[in-house]
């Protein structure tokens, strides 16, 4: 495999045509989130979750190094047209997703691309959701139920999302997305 620095204009493309297709569901998710977390905030981890989308596409139809921080970035550039005011979330939100999904790639030698290692960084995003979004929302004054619930659906939340993200890439993939010609 070429070095990440020999990213070629159309796999930098490809990434931007991702990015900001996840982008504007990312700032969809951006604004219904307040209304989330003020009615149903145990159903944020499934609304945040949607996050993932960018790193796991890109990696499925390209399967390089830097894809996923590249595409989330992108994507993070989107979503905040939605909420300009949220700007330094969506990016931050991108950058630690997209790394965990590089950094996961990365053990591999971004030589194995089973689906496992995608649900490995879906795993520990939704766990790091779980832990901030609980301190956000003050998780300890609900009932014990809604607390099970949150951290179930912020840990399944990524997890379902990138079911999706690794199903849009294998579309993209049989429709030539990845092919060189």
């Amino acid at each position: 495999m070429p070095p990440a620095a020999s990213l070629s204009t159309r796999t930098l493309l490809v990434c931007a045509a991702i990015g900001v297709a996840t982008g504007i569901l990312g700032g969809i998710a951006g604004v219904v989130t307040l209304g989330v977390l003020a009615v149903t905030p145990y159903l944020y981890g499934l609304v945040l979750g949607v996050h993932v989308l960018p790193g796991i596409i890109a990696q499925e139809v390209l399967r390089r190094p830097l894809v996923a921080l590249i595409t989330h970035v992108i994507a993070a550039l989107i979503s905040s047209a939605f909420n300009p005011a949220w700007a330094m979330r969506f990016i931050g939100t991108a950058l630690l997703f997209g790394a965990i999904q590089e950094g996961v790639a990365a053990l591999t030698r971004y030589r194995a691309w089973g689906r496992w290692r995608f649900f490995v960084s879906a795993v520990i995003i939704g766990a790091i959701v779980a832990v901030v979004v609980g301190f956000v929302v003050d998780l300890g004054r609900f009932d014990l139920w809604v607390q099970v619930v949150y951290l179930t659906i912020s840990v399944l939340g990524p997890v379902a999302w990138t079911a999706v993200g690794i199903a849009v890439g294998n579309a993209l993939r049989r429709a030539g997305v990845a092919s060189k010609r």
